[in-house]
């Protein structure tokens, strides 16, 4: 059996993924464009990215595993009959986490009075000759729309019931409730209702055809001027001239974006958006990382080596993608 890791990502997961394996394999790690010249004799194929032009050098590939959730970089119709495709999760736990950190970093302005404190400035009742700042809201009794409700929406709403707050979210089926029982779970159809009554607003949809900017200037326009976006999921989501004018003009009390609209090609810096979201006070901005912990590289890990195995043995794998859907 031999085993290809192509793109950064999955090769960061090689070394882990082959100390789980119980079966003698190959393994070979490259970029995905260099790896196109070495499919020939590959049978499982872990990546991000998978293309025409893949699939025509791997004549022998029967699994294409992607290393994370998301299929928007996989070209479904390149994939022959008897060519299995899967994808992992294991990030739930930590994306959650980190959307909870990020709302109590949003609502209670760490970012602004961390850097004030630093210059000595005290932003507080403890400040002499001055008059204290308003007291802090509190998550309890806010609302929170969570846009998708797959595996991290779940885990997200269990995290959030336990701080005193309502929960709603939008699926793309309305349905009987889910684990984490959310107040109310609705269908698209009342994602407009569901924006304009949340104090956060998170995005864990994945992105397609349908979700490509789902949030535009008008939905946007829609959120309480004091709620707060939070995009863990893909930027394009939301229209970024849009989202960036709610943030300057007060449509928008701020936002944290771990995702972005422009990616590192090359060594050195790399801004993430054309728009300067680097200059707003109001914005949390981390590089993709919310998921990126010990647990999740331990879950894709170990998911992946046992689709490897499953494939020895001729069964189909776990987290299979339906290529009918």
């Amino acid at each position: 059996m031999r085993i290809a890791f192509a793109g950064s990502f999955a090769v960061r997961l090689a070394e882990s993924v082959h100390m789980r394996l119980s079966v003698p394999c190959e393994v070979i790690r490259d970029d995905e464009v260099s790896i196109q010249s070495r499919l020939g004799s590959v049978d499982v194929l872990i990546s991000m990215c998978f293309t025409k032009a893949m699939a025509d050098a791997g004549a022998r590939l029967k699994l294409i595993q992607v290393p994370g959730a998301g299929l928007d970089r996989i070209d479904r119709g390149a994939l022959r009959p008897g060519m299995h495709l899967a994808n992992a999760y294991g990030h739930e736990v930590g994306i959650a986490e980190y959307v909870i950190g990020a709302m109590i970093a949003l609502q209670r302005s760490f970012s602004r009075i961390d850097a004030k404190l630093r210059r000595g400035h005290w932003e507080s009742q403890w400040a002499v000759a001055v008059p204290p700042p308003p007291p802090w809201p509190e998550l309890a009794g806010k609302t929170l729309g969570i846009l998708g409700f797959g595996h991290i929406g779940q885990a997200l709403a269990r995290r959030a019931r336990a701080f005193d707050m309502r929960v709603c979210a939008i699926r793309r089926q309305a349905g009987p409730e889910s684990p984490g029982a959310p107040a109310h779970i609705g269908g698209p159809e009342q994602l407009d209702e569901v924006l304009s009554r949340a104090d956060y607003v998170v995005i864990t949809l994945p992105l397609s055809p349908q979700t490509q900017g789902l949030l535009d200037a008008r939905r946007l326009r829609l959120m309480k001027s004091t709620a707060y976006l939070i995009n863990v999921a893909r930027a394009e989501i939301v229209d970024e001239a849009a989202l960036y004018r709610a943030l300057t003009t007060g449509g928008l009390a701020g936002a944290a974006l771990d995702v972005w609209y422009r990616y590192p090609t090359t060594i050195g810096t790399t801004l993430p958006a054309t728009q300067p979201f680097h200059e707003l006070e109001n914005v949390i901005m981390t590089p993709h990382v919310s998921g990126w912990t010990e647990g999740m590289l331990d879950a894709r890990a170990r998911l992946i080596a046992t689709n490897i195995e499953r494939t020895v043995r001729g069964e189909p794998p776990l987290n299979a993608i339906d290529l009918q859907s």
